[in-house]
């Protein structure tokens, strides 16, 4: 008897064990149920009065069907919703071949109002040539200079590169560097002016708004023709001029229609098919 008493006072007098917590930081399963992973490359579901606005914008662009230039611009300023001053595009689908080099179309065009944004350009230029560029508004001019920056320091703040001949040698040793990013000079985009050339007045053109347009890989070509800020005038005249420049560049081995369609949009707006 006294030692069951013995056993049970010594039971009596052990301290209690306590409920095993979760370690600090970590989660219980039951706590919180694990989240769904949302699907690579699905948007967010837009809100009941953007879906009813873009709902609207699509039945005026079907209803309105293909336009003439003029009437697109208009419509083309009525749907603009953004808040920036939006580049104006032009798409041109081209009947041609894309795998045959013959047939690539490739140009500049002066549009009559410019591009409505300042064009930086490099000239790689010796001599008297380097004054004569600075003096027409070139933002950068040298020559082995300049080509020893782009090489060596990857310098690529510029939008349009114009090389005299003589320096042709030198500038064919970036080709790696500027061709991928469309800035190597050629003749065929009057970016590479001969020894009698006006340099003076090709870099104007450049400043001024002028327009390098190639076909891709798909047979098409894209470009900015103005902003909406532009009058219609003006728009209406740039894409005009920008067509008739593609019509002109047809390649010679390229038969039946050239040119299938023309899309003009803007950077947050539905494409308008057009006539010009």
């Amino acid at each position: 008897m006294a030692d069951e008493k013995e056993t049970a006072g010594a039971a009596a007098e052990a301290p209690k064990t306590e409920a095993i917590k979760p370690a600090a930081g970590a989660k219980s399963e039951l706590a919180e149920a694990p989240k769904k992973k949302k699907k690579p490359g699905v948007a967010p579901r837009r809100g009941k009065k953007l879906r009813n606005m873009l709902r609207n914008v699509e039945k005026k662009v079907a209803d309105a069907g293909t336009l003439p230039v003029k009437q697109a611009v208009a419509l083309l300023k009525q749907l603009k919703r953004a808040k920036f001053d939006e580049t104006v595009e032009i798409h041109i689908n081209l009947g041609i071949d894309p795998t045959q080099s013959d047939q690539t179309v490739r140009g500049t065009v002066a549009l009559p109002h410019g591009i409505g944004k300042a064009v930086r350009v490099a000239v790689f230029c010796q001599g008297d040539n380097v004054a004569k560029a600075k003096a027409a508004g070139a933002d950068f001019a040298g020559g082995s200079d300049l080509v020893e920056k782009v090489q060596k320091e990857n310098f690529l703040d510029f939008d349009v590169a114009i090389c005299t001949q003589d320096m042709m040698p030198q500038v064919s040793r970036l080709g790696k560097v500027l061709g991928p990013r469309g800035l190597m000079p050629t003749p065929k985009a009057g970016t590479v002016v001969t020894m009698t050339g006006d340099l003076a007045g090709v870099v104007r053109e450049f400043k001024a708004g002028k327009v390098e347009y190639r076909s891709d890989k798909t047979g098409q070509i894209h470009a900015g023709v103005g902003k909406m800020s532009f009058d219609e005038t003006k728009l209406v005249e740039n894409v005009f001029a920008f067509v008739e420049a593609v019509r002109g560049a047809k390649p010679s081995g390229v038969k039946g229609n050239y040119i299938n369609g023309l899309v003009l949009s803007a950077t947050m707006s539905p494409g308008l098919p057009i006539i010009a």
